[in-house]
């Protein structure tokens, strides 16, 4: 039986966006910058700031797709050594946004945990997410934080700091060819 949160009934989002957020964020904490660079979030905030609302609905729904994307390459890796997912993934994500309470409150952690399970299970996160209503304002961080975590966890385990951007472009780019 299909499920209302299934992916294929899921807007896609601004993919390229929303991971051109996240591919910042990574370099910045592999160069030593930790984000903090001012030039940096500048730029970022000026993204922000110059979307409409549609396009920020649009990078939100990225960001989601990211995580169903990160969550889905890492359910295989792990399924391919008889571990799940969720046991693995969840707990330690989990635990790492519990030692970030300024970037995320910890009223937040149960539905970034619960878009994790979602996606770890297969269900799209933003469809999960829409159940409970609109996003908020004190999700919007801990979104990025998020697929942030997930793609920098990808490139812990392949011992490659590009293979989650370079995942997600190359699906981007078999898509477009198709």
């Amino acid at each position: 039986m299909s499920s209302s949160c299934d992916p294929r009934y899921a807007p896609a989002g601004d993919v390229g966006a929303a991971l051109m957020v996240i591919d910042s964020r990574l370099k910045a904490v592999y160069d030593g910058t930790s984000g903090t660079d001012p030039e940096q979030q500048q730029l970022i905030d000026q993204f922000t700031a110059s979307l409409s609302p549609r396009a920020a609905g649009e990078v939100l729904d990225g960001a989601c797709t990211l995580i169903f994307m990160f969550m889905n390459w890492l359910r295989m890796a792990y399924e391919d050594h008889d571990k799940d997912v969720i046991e693995y993934v969840v707990p330690n994500l989990v635990a790492t946004m519990r030692m970030m309470p300024r970037s995320v409150r910890p009223e937040v952690i149960p539905t970034m945990a619960g878009l994790l399970v979602a996606a770890g299970t297969g269900l799209s996160p933003s469809l999960w997410r829409k159940q409970y209503g609109e996003w908020t304002e004190k999700e919007m961080t801990p979104l990025e934080a998020t697929a942030f975590l997930l793609a920098e966890h990808i490139n812990r385990l392949t011992d490659d700091r590009d293979f989650a951007s370079r995942m997600i472009v190359e699906a981007l780019s078999n898509a477009a060819r198709e």
